[in-house]
């Protein structure tokens, strides 16, 4: 029997160029961006299968077109799903993304204009948490807080002083670069002090609470947000929870707050994904995420660089790169061309500007789902180092490279390799 006809290949060349050259760069470099994983091959096909054509506006069994019936299963099973994985009251599983997940949580929660305290991005919150140019920033008031000085941990001394001055109507907690475990609880009892709602936005550490390794924010909080990807390994979208009390509210923000017709085809893969992260080898999967987290942060901490806070409780580290005389722009290119791939980063109180900040940002969940472990951190720290500390030296970059690459040839990525026609098939055609 031939292969499968590669229709990418044979009718768009130029966009199969691409989506090649992408395959090539994964499997071949190290992926420690720590937002970004890979999905399993059952997620992949969900994603790319017969749901893209749907249109399905509403929710199962409120649709606003017909042939909706397996379209509805499909969502149902998504949501009961993410239910019994957090544990939530209500769950909508319709958000495009976690930043439309947080948009619709506004809108349900406060006016525009009420007060809103969260933390500040350029300590580790997020763009959606009130950044002056994003809708949040635009629409509501945001008052920031942010880490100590001393130890770079949340300042609660801080979160008190200013819940009790602004009152807000909403706290914000989450990050999307703060390298430890976040005390929920905490955070509910301010928001309760000052009549507050609270927001959780766990989009970077949803896989570890999913696995019960990390605190679950959904029993404290009014309204928690996630990505569906990062530590949770499932498509790139969104979801939000909340409880019981509020689920008309958000389902109405979501849609038609601030959707039109859902995404089918990824919510069946929200469903793969939440399916997966039931079952008891995701629990050892988002361990070891954690153990190479801390593994990897030990090592490049006895190699001469700073750690924002010390170190790591999740699958993310901040490093500040400075004392190898380094901006984290340069650091970004020089592991670019090693192969190892991350983001450059400010880190808390940084005097540098943010297009080339004082630090970077690596995280573990994409090469613990290739397989690696303790020793393969330990080696890729060891390139890191050696690669920001020569990195006017060409000749050190191309030695890693090739390393690199022969450590990846290891580790597979999953679900990764495109269906090829061969060069007989495709002139037969």
């Amino acid at each position: 029997m031939s292969a499968t006809p590669n229709l990418i290949e044979l009718d768009d060349p130029d966009v199969w160029a691409a989506i090649a050259a992408e395959q090539t760069r994964q499997q071949d470099g190290l992926e420690m961006i720590a937002s970004e994983n890979f999905t399993s091959a059952a997620v992949m096909q969900a994603v790319g299968s017969v749901l893209t054509n749907k249109y399905a506006e509403g929710y199962p069994g409120h649709r606003y077109y017909g042939g909706c019936e397996f379209v509805d299963t499909v969502e149902d099973l998504a949501r009961d799903r993410a239910k019994q994985l957090f544990g939530a009251e209500h769950v909508n599983v319709q958000p495009h993304s976690g930043s439309q997940a947080n948009s619709a949580v506004y809108l349900t929660a406060i006016q525009p204009g009420d007060t809103v305290l969260a933390f500040d991005l350029a300590h580790g919150g997020h763009l959606t948490h009130g950044m002056k140019l994003n809708s949040s920033g635009i629409l509501y008031r945001f008052v920031h807080y942010g880490v100590r000085r001393d130890n770079q941990l949340l300042d609660f001394d801080q979160v008190w002083r200013l819940a009790r001055e602004h009152k807000p109507k909403l706290i914000v907690a989450g990050a999307s670069a703060y390298p430890r475990e976040i005390p929920h609880s905490t955070f509910a009892d301010i928001a309760r002090e000052v009549g507050a709602k609270l927001m959780v936005d766990m989009a970077h550490y949803a896989g570890l609470v999913a696995a019960g390794i990390h605190d679950n924010p959904v029993p404290v909080a009014d309204f928690v947000t996630s990505t569906t990807h990062k530590t949770l390994r499932g498509p790139r979208g969104g979801i939000a929870m909340c409880r019981a009390e509020n689920a008309k509210a958000l389902d109405r923000s979501v849609f038609p707050g601030t959707q039109g017709g859902p995404l089918m085809h990824v919510i069946a893969g929200k469903a793969v994904a939440f399916g997966e992260a039931l079952r008891p080898d995701f629990k050892i999967y988002a361990q070891k995420v954690v153990d190479n987290a801390r593994a990897l942060a030990g090592a490049l901490a006895s190699g001469g660089v700073k750690l924002v806070s010390g170190g790591t409780d999740n699958h993310l580290m901040l490093v500040d790169v400075t004392p190898l005389a380094i901006g984290g722009k340069l650091a970004e290119e020089v592991l670019d061309r090693c192969g190892i791939t991350c983001n450059k980063n400010m880190i808390p109180f940084d005097e540098r500007k943010p297009m080339d900040p004082s630090g970077i940002r690596l995280g573990t969940p994409a090469l613990t789902t290739r397989g690696m472990g303790i020793a393969e951190m330990e080696q890729v720290a060891a390139w890191i180092l050696r690669a920001l500390k020569s990195a006017a030296d060409p000749q050190v970059v191309a030695t890693i490279k090739r390393d690199v690459a022969e450590l990846a040839e290891q580790f597979p990525v999953p679900a990764a390799k495109l269906e090829m026609p061969t060069k007989l098939e495709t002139a037969a055609r």
